[in-house]
């Protein structure tokens, strides 16, 4: 393989990355707690967009259990947009872990 075809084929797996990237970005996933009492929306990038809570989830008597229901939902959807976020990186990489990128 010579220089310039291997060269050509970083230039575009470099655009592929970029591009999946930004898709991923716009990917948004969610995570629930309590049956749903607890959603959050999270991007695929790893970036808190919403989170919503219904009244019946709260209970001023009893907060701790509402920050450890928060607590459920956040992880939820960060393990639903990692996992999304590995295979599309992984489709662009061939499936080679590339450090700091997954």
């Amino acid at each position: 393989m010579n220089q310039a075809h291997l060269m050509a084929q970083v230039k575009k797996m470099q655009t592929e990355m970029t591009k999946a990237q930004e898709e991923l970005a716009n990917t948004i996933v969610s995570g629930s707690a309590a049956a749903g009492a607890i959603t959050v929306d999270v991007s695929c990038d790893q970036r808190v967009k919403r989170v919503r809570i219904s009244k019946e989830a709260v209970d001023l008597e009893d907060l701790e259990t509402l920050e450890d229901l928060v607590t459920v939902a956040v992880n939820d959807a960060l393990s639903k947009a990692g996992e999304i976020s590995q295979k599309r990186m992984a489709s662009v990489t061939g499936g080679m872990r590339i450090p700091g990128l997954m």
